[in-house]
């Protein structure tokens, strides 16, 4: 029986520390950074399957393109609208 509760007690108190230790990462970060880690994963393409080169600089290019022309489009808009 002793055994028993002790690999009881033992297990959760492996929990509480998977828990606090998942709290603390959640707290410790700030938006910010994570927000920018979320950013560069999705720009440097590592949700594409890993062992498919080409997937993964296909959307590496794609992405990269598209801010070109989000940056480019708002130059136009700010130079066409708010410039007297």
């Amino acid at each position: 029986m002793s055994e028993d509760r002790e690999a009881r007690r033992s297990r959760e108190a492996r929990e509480a520390l998977e828990r606090v230790h998942r709290d603390s990462e959640a707290v410790g970060t700030s938006s910010f950074a994570r927000a920018a880690g979320r950013a560069k994963d999705h720009l440097a393409g590592a949700d594409a399957p890993a062992n498919d080169r080409v997937e993964v600089w296909g959307r590496r290019v794609g992405r990269g393109f598209s801010i070109v022309f989000v940056m480019w489009l708002l130059w136009y808009l700010v130079s066409t609208y708010l410039t007297p």
